[in-house]
């Protein structure tokens, strides 16, 4: 059973959006399911120039400061720090990953951490947009093309470092997230399914992201959303 969770975001000059993605793992820190469970919070402020930091150390996160201006290399930078305060002790400790735009849900962690105690060693969930975006329709209709009718469990094709959790002795088996400036996070799905590894693709806890086209890394799913069909000119 994990007993200790790390949960990693990496930002790159997110004052605007870093103060809201971490009041809400705070608050899915405080799940009552996470009784006994220490949760530690690192931001891996990537090249930043802006007040990331401070507001990372003002939320009670520990701030990484790196120059990699690579989101794989950002990403695999917070978790090898969270892997080294436990003196790499891999035994219990599960990684959780989300952005610096996003917001997860309360149940967030405690449905990750349920996953675990079932057997997975890693569980790959969804992403949803504001319901106020006139790209939320067109988004969700597109995103869940594959999704059954019927009710039936979705076994979802998407991959997210928005809502992504992973054994540490997984991750580790794994080699982590590639340095990759964008699909770190399907790389390394990718190589726990290679290895072996139990991964579970879960809809049932989806994590609100920002609709921004401007996205912070090249081909990602801010530009996936600036090649949708947009209403106001479809």
């Amino acid at each position: 059973m994990s007993t200790h969770v790390s949960v990693v975001v990496p930002a790159h000059d997110e004052e605007t959006l870093l103060p809201g993605a971490l009041a809400a793992i705070a608050a899915a820190a405080r799940h009552p399911d996470l009784v006994g469970v220490h949760v530690r919070t690192v931001v891996v402020a990537d090249a930043c120039r802006d007040r990331t930091v401070s507001l990372a150390r003002a939320a009670g996160a520990t701030a990484l400061t790196t120059d990699c201006r690579n989101a794989g290399a950002a990403r695999h930078a917070g978790v090898r720090h969270a892997l080294d305060r436990r003196g790499g002790n891999l035994d219990g400790h599960w990684i959780a990953t989300t952005d610096a735009d996003s917001t997860v849900p309360p149940g967030w962690l405690a449905h990750q951490l349920a996953q675990a105690r079932a057997g997975w060693e890693a569980v790959v969930g969804t992403v949803t947009l504001p319901p106020t975006s006139p790209l939320a329709a067109p988004h969700r209709a597109r995103y869940e093309a594959t999704r059954p009718a019927d009710g039936v469990a979705w076994h979802h094709p998407h991959v997210h470092g928005a809502n992504l959790g992973v054994a540490a002795a997984a991750y580790v088996d794994a080699g982590g997230f590639p340095p990759l400036a964008t699909g770190e996070d399907r790389a390394l799905v990718a190589a726990l399914e290679q290895r072996g590894h139990r991964v579970l693709r879960s809809a049932h806890v989806p994590v609100l992201t920002s609709p921004r086209l401007d996205a912070r890394a090249p081909d990602g799913f801010g530009a996936y959303l600036a090649a949708m069909p947009h209403p106001t000119t479809a």
